[in-house]
């Protein structure tokens, strides 16, 4: 029998804190990639984005999302749906991301 519980949502997003965009030098979570995260069935299944299509650190971004998953406790599985709609924009980023890339709150400003 297997005592290890699935993990929350939560230990899922701050786990996945540790996978930063190469181009970028920041976490893909406060960047605003990940438009939906379930863990059902010790199964993690993500919706996600890059910053533009064609992104050339996509398969790697994709790879280090699977392999951090796969190191947290009571994880059998990570399933990642990649999407282009809707369209990543900054207003996405958490607001410290926004700071830190000193990008206004409001974008069209």
């Amino acid at each position: 029998m297997n005592d290890i519980m699935q993990p929350s949502r939560s230990i899922v997003l701050e786990a996945l804190r540790d996978v930063i965009d190469p181009e970028l030098g920041y976490n893909i979570v406060d960047l605003g990639l990940i438009y939906t995260l379930k863990v059902a069935d010790s199964i993690v299944h993500i919706t996600m984005t890059m910053t533009t299509p064609g992104c050339p650190a996509q398969d790697y971004i994709m790879m280090a999302i699977c392999e951090r998953g796969l190191r947290i406790p009571g994880v059998k599985d990570v399933d990642i749906t990649l999407v282009w709609e809707p369209r990543w924009s900054p207003v996405k980023m958490v607001p410290a991301a926004r700071t830190y890339f000193d990008i206004p709150d409001d974008p069209h400003e």
